[in-house]
């Protein structure tokens, strides 16, 4: 085989390669939802009414206050609830 044609099934390998990693990446993310009135005060993961960043809720169970959980487990824990509540 020539130099050429070697570097050229490599590349094209390399490219096949890369394209299923890349998929099978996207694919392994678990699902998450947001959960409401759970976060303790400083665990928050956005921003609520009454602070504008991740971290910085100075209250524990904040209505708008939420945190990522694994899909499925937000509405197993007292007080957790998928939507802000009123």
């Amino acid at each position: 085989m020539k130099p050429i044609h070697i570097l050229l099934s490599t590349a094209a390998g390399l490219a096949v390669l890369g394209a299923s990693t890349a998929s099978m990446a996207a694919s392994d993310k678990p699902a998450v939802e947001k959960c409401y009135g759970i976060a303790k005060a400083g665990k928050n993961d956005c921003q609520t009414s009454s602070n504008a960043c991740a971290g910085a809720s100075k209250q524990d169970g904040l209505k708008d206050g939420w945190i990522n959980l694994p899909k499925g487990s937000c509405e197993k824990i007292v007080g957790g609830s998928l939507t802000v509540k009123k």
